[in-house]
């Protein structure tokens, strides 16, 4: 058949060794792609944007590559309730069944990360670690920011214990819930419904899960197992996958069975790309106030200079980021316009002293807005109070030099404009028909003398006319320099 080939077509050995050779390399990279595994994510630290496009990348990537399992090892203290809930969105809505594992020893899933391990399809645990302390305190800026009504898709089973859970929960209101304003009320209210939902569609204990919320109570490992909170209690990863093996899972298409083979994959880790690296930097509470400051003092200084172009580029840069900061972080608007009307303060007073007067309450209006600045009290998700009090400093000492060399500048002598070069020494640089150049403070001015002089000679200024000087020998009267 080849010989064939080349009869017909002279080039016909040539063109079928390379299209066998595209196949076999087309399977090659088409071949690992598709290959079964775990595929293994992590969580560490607090719950952030970052972490929700990590996760949700990564997990499509995975279920590209051929993943059976997803398993998320988490240690969070929490995080952003925005953040949070698009992780369990993707979490319920998920083909593939998801693990949720604290892990290492001495770990924990506080707040937000027991939401997450409620909604997982099997929810584990290693000894020694710890879950609970659910309440929403302030999680994700303003109360109320996310509508009651919109929770992710639950499934059967929720609608006995929803609306107790959101007024009543067993039949008796905990009078904690009747405490705080209306809106702590409801958003509390609305967190016992969201996770008694997860509960439910699950089979877990939806009683303890509301206690959680309610009254921040927490669990160790082994008790959490006792209270039919989480699945599993593992050693180590190797023991959690084979007490995976063959368990039967609620997924948003059905309940299907893990399987048994499951513990024999290769397990692959998928880790955060130069993305999300940057993201997670960016939306670092620190970083992003930072880079707010910057942006606000870089386009005060062009509006101060205009035509520098270095602090208008580096302002807008700066600022452009810090934004895309704050679009996803919880912050106060009114900590924010203090921050610029603090920063437009002090650079006032650099250009139009007043004493202190715009300096100091400048600095009083930075500090103040610098800690209502981020409305949260999840960890990790707050200016530092360090980088406030050193940007306060800082900006304190700046208020003192302007206002010592001010000082300095009222005890001086008031000169008139045309007498301001009177007593000052200068340099007979050239005698031009009878008269004088001198060079004075880097110019050269025309002069007159009385008394002989020569070039190199030093005179005194003793009279000033307009652009013409009038000097004398050095040596005959006091200089100024």
């Amino acid at each position: 058949m080849l010989n064939r080939i080349s009869e017909v077509c002279p080039g016909g050995w040539r063109l079928a060794a390379a299209l066998l050779l595209a196949a076999v390399f087309s399977c090659a990279v088409a071949q690992p792609a598709g290959r079964p595994h775990v595929a293994e994510f992590s969580i560490e630290g607090p719950i952030g944007p970052a972490t929700t496009d990590y996760l949700i990348r990564a997990m499509e990537e995975a279920q590209g590559d051929g993943a059976e399992l997803f398993l998320i090892q988490m240690d969070t203290p929490g995080g952003l309730d925005a953040a949070t809930r698009d992780i369990i969105k993707h979490i319920l809505a998920s083909e593939i069944p998801v693990v949720t594992y604290v892990y290492p020893a001495g770990a924990r899933a506080a707040s937000a990360g027991t939401y997450i391990l409620y909604a997982s399809q099997v929810a584990a645990m290693t000894p020694s670690t710890t879950l609970g302390a659910a309440t929403p305190v302030q999680m994700g800026g303003a109360p109320g920011q996310q509508p009651p009504g919109e929770r992710p898709q639950q499934g059967g089973g929720e609608s006995e214990k929803t609306g107790e859970a959101a007024g009543e929960g067993d039949g008796e209101q905990d009078d904690s819930a009747k405490s705080g304003t209306a809106m702590e009320r409801k958003v509390t209210n609305d967190a016992v419904a969201f996770i008694r939902g997860l509960a439910n569609r699950h089979g877990r204990n939806a009683d303890w899960a509301e206690k959680a919320v309610r009254d921040a109570a927490t669990l160790t490992a082994t008790e959490a197992l006792e209270q039919n909170v989480i699945d599993i209690v593992a050693r180590d990863r190797e023991d959690l996958l084979r007490q995976v093996a063959g368990r039967e899972v609620v997924l948003d298409t059905g309940r299907v069975v893990v399987d048994e083979r499951v513990a024999e994959l290769p397990v692959q880790a998928y880790e955060p790309d130069w993305r999300n690296e940057i993201l997670a930097l960016i939306t670092n509470p620190q970083i992003a106030y930072i880079l707010l400051l910057v942006g606000i003092y870089g386009l005060i200084f062009e509006g101060y200079n205009p035509g520098a172009m270095v602090p208008g580029i580096v302002g807008i840069i700066c600022l452009l980021l810090a934004f895309y900061a704050l679009q996803v972080l919880p912050i106060n608007y009114a900590g924010l316009a203090l921050i610029v009307v603090g920063a437009v303060l002090i650079v006032a007073e650099l250009f139009m002293p007043s004493f202190g007067a715009l300096g100091i309450g400048g600095v009083i209006a930075l500090v103040i807005g610098s800690v209502m600045l981020i409305d949260s009290d999840v960890p990790g998700m707050q200016v530092s109070r360090g980088l406030i009090g050193a940007i306060a400093g800082v900006s304190g000492l700046a208020v003192l030099g302007l206002l010592l060399a001010a000082g300095r500048s009222a005890r001086q002598p008031r000169i008139p404009a045309d007498q301001a070069l009177v007593g000052r020494s200068a340099t007979v640089s050239d005698i031009q028909d009878g008269e004088l150049l001198v060079h004075l403070g880097g110019e050269i001015w025309r002069a007159s003398c009385d008394e002989p002089v020569k070039p190199g000679d030093r005179v005194t200024v003793a009279e000033q006319h307009g652009l013409r000087l009038k000097v004398t020998p050095a040596e005959n009267s006091g200089q100024r320099e």
